[in-house]
């Protein structure tokens, strides 16, 4: 038999981790001198401290280690902890395709854009499409649009936070007359009426670009956050959004306007990410 500091040097183990292990019912010495109070092991007890010292290194926790050395079913507690290795791989490698990313940007003086991955949630909206002409013509219809719905459904509430946002329901970009689909988050369903729509819109998620200027200036936010997507380990889901943050109703300078470009995602099926 051998006290404690003694099976500590054989083992390797710290006198501070083999308490430990006696604490938790581990690994108890295998007898107490009742007298001194000295913790006594064996030399078979190599072999067990071998073993927790082994799953350790694997990652295992006490909890999972201590139901094994109680008969619980190694085999499927170690299948368990493979599969959440394997996940804990696939969300540091989707990092380490992130941090690439900004790396590449930073090296070529890249656009000063950085982007999300951001989940919307299901939720209901009121929706109506749009003819416009020009940018300009968001700021006579929007505000348009909302008084018709004051005036027909005064109790209806916007969602808090707030989310507005358009997507582009053309084939291909044009410079005038874009057909869009103009949205907004609210508390309730209504009935539809003189165009407008109510629905649920599913969740989603998206990548997720911030522009702060004018709205003409979006297309680099726009390829900044397309190449982020394939260079990522995703693929586009869904037609992009523009989603208003701060614009023309609060903000006097359109410097300061700050808009959201989200480009609905998935995983890539030959992703690694």
């Amino acid at each position: 038999m051998f006290r404690i500091g003694e099976f500590s040097k054989m083992a390797m183990t710290t006198v501070k981790t083999l308490r430990y292990y006696d604490e938790v019912g581990l690994l108890k010495p295998r007898e107490v001198d009742r007298f001194t109070g000295y913790r006594l092991y064996d030399a078979a007890q190599l072999v067990d401290l071998h073993r927790i010292q082994s799953l350790r290194q694997a990652g295992l926790p006490i909890g999972q280690i201590a139901r094994i050395a109680s008969g619980g079913d190694a085999g499927e507690i170690l299948r368990r902890h493979s599969m959440e290795l394997e996940q804990d791989i696939a969300e540091r490698q989707a990092m380490l395709s992130r941090v690439q990313f900004i790396l590449k940007e930073n090296k070529e003086g890249a656009m000063p854009y950085t982007t999300t991955v951001k989940h919307i949630p299901e939720q209901a909206i009121y929706c109506k499409e749009y003819t416009m002409r020009t940018f300009a013509d968001y700021f006579k219809e929007m505000p348009a649009l909302g008084e018709k719905l004051r005036a027909k459904y005064p109790d209806l509430k916007c969602a808090v936070p707030a989310y507005c946002y358009t997507v582009n329901l053309d084939r291909e970009w044009r410079e005038t007359d874009n057909h869009i689909l103009y949205c907004e988050a609210v508390t309730e369903l209504k009935d539809d009426f003189d165009g407008i729509r109510f629905e649920v819109a599913p969740a989603l998620d998206v990548a997720s670009v911030m522009h702060q200027g004018p709205y003409e200036d979006m297309g680099p936010a726009f390829a900044h956050a397309l190449e982020w997507v394939e260079q990522n380990g995703y693929e586009v889901a869904g037609d992009p959004r523009t989603s208003y943050i701060d614009g023309i109703w609060n903000k006097d300078d359109p410097s300061e306007w700050l808009t959201e470009v989200q480009i609905p995602i998935r995983k890539a099926a030959n992703s690694q990410a």
